[in-house]
């Protein structure tokens, strides 16, 4: 029987992604037991030379040991290699192994820094499940915690499964089963509750590394920020501090500690693309990993335009103001007849969710860093007016609401290019009659001598 083209050459890409798979497990099921045995050895030296401490709550004593979990507790071994048959083409097998890779090396790392032992003593146990338990203990010593390798390599195969095209009553035995795996380091006794957090962190750090769509924020950007990110970092160490100072529920603080300093590696290194924010929305490692600056981008966007919460109208359909909410932007849109669009500068912030009708467009940009001139390679004004201008075009008796966190610096610095750009007008003409529709408007000399390269280079080139 002759296959339909399109299927031969999905079958021909299965089994070349199917092939680099198995070569893939080749290395990464030896390497996972020789490093992950090494770093057990390495405890128990330390741990017999001045001993090794532990990190336990009271309240984790009444937690059950309930011996049937060991079968989720072991199946993650088995969903580890299932996990790269899920991968159609060669990209998708490569993605899989490094964040694999990644979760080993960056949890063997810890394991070596702060060994951490566990402390509850299980009974002896007997039958399938006791056999299953000896088998674990034969090659496990309790020297291997915080972070839970076993809760990140979970997080990784589980977004590897749960983001695979099947049914939705699939979708839920894979979200049941994996809850059941995470439960399952606690009821198995083999971590105490600090492994799990430290593990989540862990395996969504490695989707974020990376990402299913887009460059990994290991690609260093043209605009980098270096005093931005010193700032950011002594935020994270002040959290961290903090965190270990207070112990126990203080613990928490090393949450924006660490989302603290991915926002100063993002300053640093990573640029607006760190943030992995695509179509308004961000990946899902980095909506959790950054939860705590991005909260606190809002509750800031919000304290400053608390006075002035509504856009400013600059003319011919173009509005400027903060990035709104669902039923800000909802509002407005009614006012115009929903013939609207959002056009989005942050990086930092999720766009919301906009009414039927209305189109969303945008260039994620750092927060209070100018938007590049057009010389740059990532992201700058040249693209910023040209994607402006398309939403124009495409309809033009509509309303655009150009939108950064407080609508003053970024949108402005866009909206004095496409200005520029479409009405001959000067560069101080245009920031003019910014200033008069938004007084609040912020836009430095940087900006200023960026919109000026990019009105030298080719002002109608949109």
């Amino acid at each position: 029987m002759n296959l339909p083209p399109h299927m031969v050459e999905d079958a021909h890409w299965f089994r070349k992604a199917f092939v680099r798979g198995i070569l893939w497990l080749l290395f990464l099921a030896p390497f996972f037991f020789l490093t992950y045995g090494f770093a057990n050895q390495h405890g128990a030296r330390m741990d017999a030379a001045h001993g090794v401490g532990s990190l336990v709550f009271d309240w984790e004593h009444s937690i059950p040991l309930w011996p049937w979990t060991i079968i989720p507790y072991w199946s993650i071994d088995l969903l580890y290699g299932f996990a790269f048959l899920c991968c159609r083409n060669k990209a998708a097998t490569n993605r899989l192994a490094f964040r694999l890779l990644s979760a080993q090396l960056i949890c063997i790392a810890c394991f070596f820094l702060w060994p951490l032992r566990f402390t509850f003593e299980r009974p002896a146990l007997e039958g399938v499940f006791g056999t299953l338990f000896n088998a674990l203990t034969s090659f496990d010593l309790p020297y291997n915690q915080a972070p839970s390798l076993h809760i990140a390599l979970l997080v990784i195969i589980w977004w590897q499964f749960a983001t695979f095209s099947t049914a939705r009553a699939v979708r839920w035995v894979i979200h049941i089963w994996a809850l059941l795996i995470a439960l399952s380091v606690l009821t198995t006794w083999q971590h105490h509750f600090i492994d799990i957090p430290t593990g989540l962190a862990a395996g969504l750090l490695c989707l974020w590394l990376w990402p299913s769509s887009g460059n990994t924020p290991l690609k260093r950007a043209e605009m980098c920020r270096p005093a931005l990110a010193l700032r950011y970092f002594l935020g994270a160490v002040l959290f961290l501090a903090a965190a270990i100072a207070l112990g126990g529920i203080g613990l928490l603080l090393c949450w924006p500690a660490l989302s603290l300093a991915l926002v100063a590696f993002n300053y640093a290194w990573a640029g607006a693309a760190g943030f992995q924010k695509e179509e308004g929305r961000h990946s899902l490692a980095a909506k959790w990993l950054f939860a705590p600056c991005i909260l606190g981008a809002w509750i800031n966007s919000r304290l400053w335009t608390r006075r002035y919460p509504n856009p400013s109208s600059v003319g011919d359909g173009i509005w400027l103001g903060r990035l709104p909410t669902a039923r800000e932007f909802a509002a407005w849109a009614k006012q115009h007849e929903g013939k609207v669009a959002l056009f989005d500068l942050t990086a930092e912030l999720p766009a919301p969710n906009l009414p039927a009708g209305a189109v969303y467009n945008g260039m994620p940009c750092l927060d209070l860093v100018p938007v590049p001139a057009p010389s740059r390679q990532e992201g700058n004004l040249l693209e910023a007016v040209q994607r402006l201008s398309a939403l124009k075009r495409a309809n033009p008796d509509g309303e655009i609401w150009v939108a950064c966190a407080l609508g003053v610096s970024r949108s402005a610095s866009v909206v004095a290019a496409w200005l520029c750009s479409t009405t001959n007008a000067s560069v101080q003409d245009a920031v003019e009659k910014i200033r008069r529709a938004r007084p609040q408007i912020m836009i430095g000399q940087n900006s200023i001598a960026y919109i000026e390269e990019f009105c030298s280079r080719d002002p109608h080139h949109v």
